[in-house]
């Protein structure tokens, strides 16, 4: 296990540092002036370039990055040139609405996809199989901020059940603040559900076709029981596998869902920096996102070992 883990260690790390190199080189190539922008267009050239040398944007890429490099070891993330406060402390603040969001959407996800994964499989060709196989291509179909629309149109403008957008604060009142990201969970919930469920589907009927169920139904087991207790587990590698990978994605995908609710998350703080071409601040937090899909894949790969052992000793 040590050994297994150790690869994986540099496999993470390794693949750190690439995606680091890849979020610097492709920031460099974008066009515009980031001081010429602070200082408005009437700026003289003087001015701007004070500016620059100021900001560090006149010192060589290498140096540049190998600054970048050290102060994120050091937990520096420097200044942002438009909200004037550290980047650090604006990506842990806007964390505190995103990571919520995706822990809900995920739960969604979940507790939905598996039964609708596990029941359509049990119901294999009938149609209540086909029906929700049919409802979760619509639903893939479906851009969650288009579903989003609808369920302000809904919930919001029509029933006024809940609020069309904006965020309380947890500091203000919990229960609120739950309420005011259960839209935009259930909006990011439905296409990965859709996703989820099958694959779940398909995971659970290569299962059912494996000698050791038709034992297990051989010894008196219940067709749930078996399901629940056999199938279900040797089913999961995929599952797992789609639902890490779902996971980093609605921690650094909630840009566009964020925008249509106003909620003030690491989504909407990259949109508003890429248009105030805060460079400090979109570098870090893509890289900051980048990490969590990373960090998340990893420890993916290490539930492996945990569900499947064989995993680990074919690796080794």
């Amino acid at each position: 296990m040590g050994l297994f883990l150790l690869k994986r260690l540099l496999t993470l790390i390794v693949t750190l540092a690439g995606a680091s190199v890849v979020v610097f080189l492709v920031l460099e190539v974008l066009p515009g002036d980031a001081a010429q922008m602070l200082m408005g267009p009437d700026a003289s050239p003087d001015t701007v370039q004070a500016l620059a040398s100021k900001l560090g944007l006149d010192r060589p890429p290498l140096e540049r990055y190998l600054h970048w490099m050290s102060g994120m070891v050091k937990g520096d993330l420097g200044l942002s040139y438009t909200y004037g406060s550290s980047v650090r402390e604006l990506i842990l603040e806007r964390m505190t609405v995103t990571l919520p969001l995706a822990v809900m959407a995920m739960l969604l996800t979940t507790m939905l996809a598996l039964c609708v994964g596990l029941y359509a499989a049990s119901r294999h060709n009938r149609w209540s199989d086909v029906g929700l196989m049919g409802l979760s291509q619509v639903g893939i179909a479906v851009p969650n901020f288009w579903f989003a629309i609808l369920l302000i149109l809904l919930f919001s403008v029509h029933l006024q059940w809940f609020s069309a957008g904006g965020f309380p604060g947890w500091e203000e009142d919990t229960v609120q603040a739950l309420k005011s990201l259960l839209l935009p969970a259930i909006s990011l919930a439905v296409v990965q559900a859709s996703i989820l469920a099958r694959i779940t589907r398909s995971a659970v009927l290569d299962v059912l076709r494996e000698d050791f169920v038709r034992t297990a139904r051989a010894k008196g087991l219940s067709p749930r029981a078996t399901l629940w207790g056999h199938v279900l587990r040797n089913a999961m590698i995929p599952v797992v596998t789609v639902m890490g990978l779902q996971f980093a994605n609605l921690l650094a995908g909630t840009i566009v869902v964020e925008n249509v609710f106003y909620l003030p998350g690491l989504g909407r703080l990259v949109f508003q920096s890429i248009a105030n071409r805060d460079v400090i601040v979109v570098r870090n937090c893509v890289m900051f996102m980048a990490s969590m899909v990373i960090v998340v894949n990893f420890f993916i790969d290490v539930l492996y070992a945990v569900i499947d052992p064989r995993i680990k000793a074919s690796d080794i």
